[in-house]
């Protein structure tokens, strides 16, 4: 039971609550087998209660690598409907500006190259960015005026893959973007609607990658929740090496995997950068080289 689940997030329901539906499933199956042992359970990557599509859950000591998911790249489908803006930026929010203006698929066509590669983008005010120790959702709520300092982030790729149009005007578009951590996708939407001439907001948001993770390998609650009663979460289970795809494996002995398990460095071979320690086809730690020194970066208790 060390290894990731990768859900397809429905509608409504927040990351924290998804990593509690785990657990509550993970409880079940515990007294379905009788079991006692408990594991730990975090998710690899928020995910709005608006949004749908892949939120990787790790247990156990997958949770370890629960960070670099955060850091990793993301795809999401998501829909801009043109004509008014909302103080959240979707659906779920109250509309503060509108506009009669609706740009041709010609328009759009010309403005994306404007939000691809590495862009400039002030986060959503309900985000849950921390300023002076809250978070900028809640003082939004409380109708507080929340200045967002710009960031840097990376648009990969921006493809268009749908449209609604009437009148020879676009009504709204489906875009996917290829994405860089810390994207808002709610900010890129306004942030293109505005360089438009018009207003526009998210009706859609859909994940459909992150990190090494897709829709493929998806699966419902409700399908959870009938593996958990018959007792058979871990075949839904990715392993925890699924997370790790793209770091090179390293072969190490017994005593060498010892060594590392210790928090101790060895030497080796010339190396650079991540690599994944390895007894057989047991993962023994993540770890960092710069030349012939190897370092923990993580341990792993299997």
């Amino acid at each position: 039971m060390h290894g990731w689940i990768i859900l397809d997030k429905p509608h409504g329901l927040g990351s924290t609550q998804a990593v509690s539906a785990v657990k509550r499933a993970l409880r079940t199956q515990r007294e379905v087998l009788g079991g006692t042992e408990k594991w730990k359970v975090g998710h690899g990557g928020t995910l709005d209660p608006l949004a749908t599509g892949v939120l990787p859950i790790a247990i156990g000591e997958a949770t370890k690598l629960a960070g670099r998911m955060l850091d990793s790249d993301k795809i999401y489908d998501f829909t801009i409907a043109f004509g008014a803006q909302t103080d959240t930026l979707d659906l779920e929010g109250k509309v503060i500006a509108e506009s009669d203006v609706r740009p041709t698929l010609a328009e759009l066509e010309a403005i994306l190259p404007r939000f691809t590669g590495p862009i400039e983008q002030a986060p959503p005010a309900y985000s849950a960015i921390l300023i002076d120790g809250q978070r900028a959702y809640d003082l939004a709520r409380k109708g507080e005026q929340v200045e967002m300092k710009t960031r840097s982030v990376t648009i990969h790729a921006l493809a268009i893959a749908g449209q609604e149009q009437e009148e020879g005007a676009l009504a709204s578009v489906t875009l996917t973007a290829h994405v860089s951590k810390g994207t808002y996708i709610r900010s890129l939407a306004r942030d293109i609607a505005l360089a438009l001439g018009t207003v526009g907001h998210v009706t859609m948001l859909r994940r459909i990658k992150a990190g090494p993770f897709t829709l493929e390998t998806a699966i419902s609650l409700d399908k959870l929740d009938e593996a958990a009663r018959g007792g058979d979460i871990g075949e839904l289970m990715l392993p925890l090496t699924a997370g790790l795809d793209d770091i090179p494996a390293l072969a190490v002995s017994p005593d060498e995997a010892l060594a590392l398990r210790q928090g101790k460095m060895l030497m080796g071979k010339p190396h650079t950068g991540l690599l994944l320690a390895m007894l057989g086809d047991t993962p023994v730690a993540l770890v960092e080289s710069s030349g012939p020194e190897i370092r923990v970066v993580r341990g792993f208790n299997l």
